[in-house]
């Protein structure tokens, strides 16, 4: 099962995601009249400031609805509907940019064959995204909360360690400039719901198999299991751990 987004809750509940990609923009060449592909661009934030480094700034996302959201809330830029697995630019673009989205793709050699193919000679990849051992401690307690009901969790997340992602974009024919990954712990939003809020986004297609009743239930077992490691005493922290990578073609 697809995870259907919601635009707007996930502005309203996790817009950490785009406020933490500011950083990443500071890696984008100054330079004029330069083209931008934003990977990925969710609600088209980062896209519309974007629009201040490029002359032409495209966004594009998987999720219709996403794109709907950004068009509505962002209008400045362009956006599409488009897979990034498939497609078809060549030598079009001086950056890819692109954050929190490769650990959504199974594929990143595909993916990185597809983002040199769509970079210019001496185009640019600046991306970030979520690294092995992201979120690791919420995956267990989910884990552990579904097989009280009877179920298993399987991650549908692709969590790259540097080695590993460097690797595949230097197979793609690019030269890293750098590549590394960090630990950054992230509140969210919301108090005590606030973990369970992110389970329902995050780990909605593995919710939809139950109840409202049993979904209540499997995310106060979560919120059990991790209370010691990741409950602050006013906030959820999230063990967030990130990849970032800035190439060159």
């Amino acid at each position: 099962m697809l995870l259907k987004w919601n635009a707007q809750l996930y502005d309203q509940q996790h817009d950490f995601v785009a406020a933490y990609g500011k950083g990443l923009l500071t890696f984008i060449p100054q330079q004029p009249n330069q083209a931008i592909l934003d990977l990925g661009c969710g609600t088209g934030g980062l896209t519309a400031q974007l629009t201040q480094l490029g002359h032409r700034v495209l966004g594009i996302d998987s999720s219709a609805s996403m794109i709907a959201e950004a068009k509505q809330s962002h209008p400045t830029a362009e956006y599409q509907v488009q897979n990034a697995l498939e497609m078809t630019y060549q030598n079009e673009w001086d950056v890819v940019f692109s954050n929190a989205v490769f650990h959504w793709i199974s594929n990143h050699q595909l993916l990185m064959n597809q983002i040199a193919r769509a970079l210019k000679p001496n185009g640019v990849l600046v991306c970030e995204f979520g690294a092995a051992g992201n979120i690791a401690t919420i995956e267990h307690g989910f884990d552990a909360a579904l097989q009280r009901v009877g179920g298993r969790y399987q991650s549908r997340f692709n969590f790259a360690t540097a080695e590993t992602f460097g690797n595949e974009v230097e197979r793609a024919g690019m030269t890293i400039e750098q590549v590394e990954t960090y630990d950054r712990p992230t509140p969210l939003k919301g108090g005590e719901a606030g973990l369970a809020n992110w389970a329902r986004q995050f780990f909605a297609s593995d919710l939809a198999r139950y109840n409202d009743q049993q979904q209540t239930e499997i995310l106060t077992i979560m919120a059990d299991n991790v209370r010691s490691t990741l409950w602050d005493g006013q906030q959820w922290v999230a063990d967030y751990r990130r990849l970032r990578c800035v190439a060159h073609r």
